[in-house]
């Protein structure tokens, strides 16, 4: 009886791990002293863990209250320490969970921004995804801040400031 009490323990424990082993890379989370308000931390998920110097593809939300204004291009700036490579050819937009045709995608390494320009002005108060596929990630881990910009149609052509994603990279 006691082999059966601690063997159905024992199976309870690793079933109730599963879960949160799986959701590790999903969303911001609890951060402390990141530098980066609360308010201004955007969702993301990882797709394949975040190992460093593996494959990836990154899912960087943005939830429809962020976007006050259409959008005409989305520009994602990240830091210098960051040696990642992307592959622009699958680099995409989601708009409420479809895929939206794109004009260009331009990925300046000098500069370290990627810019994005969908075919449509995508409208305002839409949740979005940018969705970058096939990433190589940095051969060392570390925490890494993707900026979020944007540029609104008809403007005067400046990026505005829509928050930040806050990735691990273990």
């Amino acid at each position: 009886m006691r082999r059966a009490i601690s063997a159905l323990a024992v199976t309870g424990c690793l079933i109730a791990g599963f879960p949160a082993i799986s959701l590790a890379q999903s969303l911001p989370g609890f951060t402390i002293f990141s530098g980066v308000r609360r308010e201004n931390q955007l969702p993301f998920r990882l797709d394949f863990g975040g190992q460093a110097n593996g494959w990836d593809r990154y899912r960087l939300r943005i939830p429809g209250n962020k976007l006050n204004l259409a959008v005409a291009q989305f520009t994602v700036s990240y830091p210098e320490n960051y040696r990642g490579k992307f592959d622009t050819d699958r680099i995409e937009v989601r708009v409420r969970g479809k895929s939206v045709p794109l004009q260009e995608v331009r990925w300046d390494q000098e500069n370290r921004v990627v810019e994005i320009f969908p075919v449509e002005p995508v409208p305002a108060n839409t949740r979005t995804e940018i969705v970058f596929s096939n990433v190589r990630n940095p051969t060392f881990g570390g925490m890494y801040y993707f900026n979020c910009q944007i540029q609104t149609p008809g403007d005067v052509p400046l990026l505005r400031y829509v928050g930040t994603w806050i990735l691990s990279i273990t």
